[in-house]
């Protein structure tokens, strides 16, 4: 392979938002790509053996973050980026090493610690929300008399809703403390639980969106506002809709308040994908994210065209950018992924011909199903439990609604007991202060 004319671009690779394969494709003719990564890791040792000779890699196995810094200073890249949260501190090390554009090492240690991003956000006058770090269960009733109840539960450092909970008592954060750590002591933070306001959506929608933006030289660019299916309890996504089902003054709203946390947390690179819940008290950050979020290159291209992962290439080699058209965006039809995420078990996947005909519903394009024959559901696992997903477009928002509602209806005809107990499943939980009449906000 001739490479004498292209820029190298190191992409810091792991379980993420974009495979090996849709990088390698959006790089064609732009860049040279190397991957930086362990080979054998077994969360995607089959991927890269599919890419063979296509793909150039980089061993990183069992060095320490000097030596890969070393390694890919060896390498004379013009650009390093990741699609993975877990890597996203290695790759600020790495492009402060090589004098290359990421997050700084302040930057991105603040979009990986979940406490840390709330006191920056917090300090910089953005947003106030009560947090507190928790890890022994015996800190269970001082951390809740600190942030009340209910509040919510959640690793200090992950992503995809993993061992993400409501708590409405000490005994209950003693229990999943001790349930969550039986495999090792982990930092937890406990979180003020924000109520929602289903009026800024609609029935038939969850009560947040995420901002996709683009970042040139510390200014933020809105790429898209995705709208979200309702959640599967305790808090896991099942999927994205776009364009969201709010007003362009609601989106607006939004767009700045993503755009003053971005500024706030001192990104000046790449792409981020922010969290916002509405409230009766206005739009609230649930989280921001320094990277590409999951899912959203697949629905953004296919709404617009406009190719999100190319993008994150681009501006980690310092290449112009233009941002998806508006009028394609926001034009005719609904475009949406749905997630099939398993009820709180213990459960297990029925016959997979009572998925058959998911294909067969109108709007619907392609169905992507293939759980395991052995498989069970976890709700621990978040996102990552989903056994696959529906990709489809309807002619507006109600039309929508009523799809999913008939997804949701076969769904329900698919998961199936098991013999095991129903111990430790979380409840379902209502997201709205009922205390607050929220049709007079």
């Amino acid at each position: 392979m001739a490479h004498s004319a292209l820029p190298t671009l190191l992409v810091v690779h792991d379980r993420g938002s974009a495979t090996a394969w849709r990088i390698l494709s959006a790089a064609r003719g732009l860049c040279r790509v190397i991957f930086l990564c362990e080979p054998r890791n077994p969360s995607y040792e089959s991927e890269l053996a599919q890419l063979g000779r296509h793909a150039e890699i980089a061993d990183t196995t069992g060095l320490g973050e000097a030596e890969v810094c070393r390694l890919a200073e060896s390498l004379a890249p013009a650009g390093v980026l990741t699609f993975s949260e877990h890597r996203l501190r290695l790759t600020a090390a790495i492009a402060e090493h090589c004098g290359l554009r990421f997050h700084s090492r302040a930057t991105a240690a603040a979009l990986t610690d979940k406490y840390r991003q709330r006191q920056v956000l917090s300090e910089a006058g953005v947003q106030h929300t009560g947090c507190v770090l928790v890890r022994d269960p015996e800190e269970a009733a001082a951390a809740l008399d600190r942030v009340g109840t209910p509040a919510v539960l959640k690793p200090r450092h992950g992503a995809g809703s993993v061992d993400t909970c409501l708590i409405t008592s000490p005994g209950e954060l003693r229990f999943r403390l001790a349930e969550f750590t039986t495999d090792g002591e982990r930092d937890f933070v406990l979180e003020e639980f924000l109520p929602g306001d289903p009026t800024r959506t609609g029935p038939g929608w969850a009560d947040f969106v995420s901002v996709e933006s683009l970042v040139v030289d510390g200014e933020p660019r809105t790429a898209a506002v995705n709208g979200k299916p309702p959640l599967v309890p305790p808090f896991r996504e099942t999927g994205h809709v776009l364009p969201a089902p709010v007003t362009a003054e609601v989106a607006a709203e939004v767009e700045r308040l993503a755009e003053a946390a971005v500024r706030a947390l001192g990104i000046r690179h790449g792409i981020t994908h922010t969290e916002i819940k509405f409230t009766p008290r206005g739009p609230r950050i649930i989280e921001v994210n320094g990277r590409l979020g999951g899912f959203i290159a697949e629905i953004v291209q296919r709404r617009t065209g406009y190719d999100m992962v190319a993008a994150a290439l681009r501006l980690a080699l310092g290449l112009p950018i233009t941002g998806p058209d508006p009028a394609r965006l926001h034009g005719d039809r609904v475009t949406f992924q749905y997630l099939l995420i398993p009820p709180p078990g213990p459960l297990r996947p029925g016959p997979p011909a009572l998925l058959d005909d998911l294909g067969n519903l109108p709007g619907v394009d392609l169905v992507d199903v293939s759980p395991a024959a052995d498989w069970r559901t976890d709700w621990r696992r978040g996102t990552i439990g989903a056994i696959g997903t529906v990709y489809g477009s309807a002619a507006d928002h109600t039309e929508l609604r009523t799809l999913f509602s008939q997804l949701g209806e076969r769904l329900d005809q698919f998961w199936r007991d098991t013999d095991l107990p129903r111990t430790g499943a979380p409840r379902p939980i209502d997201t709205v202060d009922h205390s607050i009449d929220v049709s007079t906000l």
